[in-house]
């Protein structure tokens, strides 16, 4: 991504909408930030179109952006801030960082939109569907929460339904072609989703949920 000019001031008038990983209210989300039902998260949020139309769909959830690049970062931040949306936190952070963020069972759901592949075995372990993260991210679902996972790349899917399964979480909601024949009304999509269905790449995606003990 290209270098956005005026990075940092463009971040600070965005102020009200990031939080750092240090400020986050681990454990209190709810009650640090009044009015909501539920927290969920987004994993490499980029631009924001997902999240803004996410958060003006639902009101009354909490919604919390994570995003390694800051150039990718600022956008998602300015459409917040433009769209005056209060039910949105921002954070320039790794995935790794969930659980210094969020307490054990603090998410109600967790998304995961077109995430890097990382091909090769050699790389396996980067994706954000690999073993080491699937353990991670079972730790701040809540029992009954979800994993709501969409790619185009069908090997990244193969690969993630196979660790899904064997890390316990239960599939429902599978499909290769989420805007076939039969359209998926009431979708919200990724920037990187609407590019890929105006060039018809189907989509795959799925729901992984944490089983209820």
């Amino acid at each position: 991504m290209r270098r956005k000019p005026n990075l940092l001031p463009r971040l600070a008038r965005c102020a009200d909408c990031m939080i750092s990983a240090a400020e986050a209210p681990r454990g209190e989300w709810l009650s640090a930030f009044p009015g909501f039902d539920a927290i969920h998260a987004e994993l490499g949020c980029g631009k924001g179109l997902f999240i803004r139309a996410s958060a003006k769909a639902f009101p009354r959830t909490l919604f919390v952006g994570i995003e390694r690049v800051a150039d990718a970062l600022v956008i998602a931040a300015e459409r917040v801030t433009d769209s005056e949306l209060r039910n949105v936190r921002l954070l320039l952070e790794e995935a790794a960082c969930l659980p210094s963020v969020f307490a054990p069972g603090e998410l109600s759901r967790l998304y995961i939109n077109f995430c890097d592949p990382w091909p090769g075995k050699k790389r396996a372990k980067r994706r954000l569907t690999s073993d080491s993260f699937l353990a991670l991210y079972k730790t701040v679902l809540a029992p009954g929460g979800d994993i709501r996972f969409k790619t185009d790349n069908t090997a990244l899917f193969d690969f993630s339904i196979e660790r899904f399964e064997a890390l316990g979480f239960a599939l429902s909601d599978i499909t290769r072609d989420l805007h076939g024949e039969d359209g998926a009304g009431g979708v919200i999509m990724t920037d990187y989703e609407t590019k890929f269905h105006s060039q018809g790449v189907k989509i795959c995606a799925c729901t992984a949920t944490v089983p209820r003990e």
